[in-house]
């Protein structure tokens, strides 16, 4: 990605465009990049698009957990003195969506949420130990996918150095069992923010039944598929998933 990164005390971040405010969340083994495709399309739509850097691997261990990253969320949205926010995020990205949506509803115009944890996930973090073998890490960085061609060396060099990185292998562990343990389902019901489901019809980190969960449960939801994906369909499919989110946002006049 070709924009600069503004830094304003502890936050990193994206801006780009003007409009209503779009905050992307990445997930756990996702960087802003995952998320080009989004940011090169809609600012010329009306809205500006904003990616904040989420403290991973900064925090102490015991701050490092979905329940911080949504506080923090708060913080970002607070120092940008942003309101009636739409939110997009992926895997843990969607998990933290959830949950500012929850605590802050009046803060959070629509949410938007792709291959997201908070009900299930087969989590990368529960195998990945395996730290010096790049082949394994390569298997499953591919199958995230379902082009493993989406699996760049770049990405697979990505992960294999979280996964070589003590420090960073910890709170990877640390975040991804946090997110299993963090079970939303009893809050969804009570959650009325109009939230659009875009889901890879071969995920195999959050199968199609999380998707039609997530659909049954929050009260008003619209779900899309994405054919011949995986748990990234704004990376496998990115105009794709453009069309299906702009044309949503349209509809409900966002």
């Amino acid at each position: 990605m070709a924009h600069q990164l503004k830094k304003e005390g502890k936050f990193r971040y994206l801006e780009i465009g003007e409009g209503a405010p779009m905050i992307i969340l990445h997930g756990l083994m996702g960087g802003l990049s995952n998320f080009d495709g989004v940011a090169n399309f809609f600012p010329g739509k009306g809205y500006k698009v904003i990616i904040p850097e989420l403290p991973l691997y900064e925090l102490p261990l015991l701050k490092t957990n979905v329940n911080y990253f949504a506080k923090f969320l708060k913080e970002f949205i607070t120092h940008k003195e942003l309101k009636d926010v739409i939110l997009i995020g992926n895997s843990l990205g969607g998990h933290i969506g959830l949950l500012y949506t929850k605590q802050y509803p009046e803060h959070v115009k629509a949410l938007v949420i792709t291959g997201s944890s908070g009900l299930y996930e087969s989590a990368m973090g529960e195998s990945y130990p395996k730290r010096g073998d790049k082949g394994y890490i390569r298997a499953k960085t591919e199958n995230v996918f379902y082009d493993p061609a989406i699996a760049t060396q770049e990405l697979v060099d990505e992960v294999f150095d979280t996964v070589n990185d003590r420090v960073k292998l910890i709170r990877t562990l640390s975040i991804a069992k946090s997110a299993i343990r963090h079970n939303m389902g009893k809050d969804l019901p009570e959650m009325n923010t109009p939230t659009c489901i875009i889901w890879g019809k071969n995920d195999s980190v959050t199968p199609p039944e999380v998707a039609h969960e997530f659909h049954e449960k929050l009260p008003d939801s619209d779900l899309f598929w994405v054919e011949k994906c995986g748990h990234a369909s704004m990376m496998e499919h990115p105009s794709q998933f453009n069309e299906i989110l702009i044309a949503w946002l349209e509809k409900r006049s966002f």
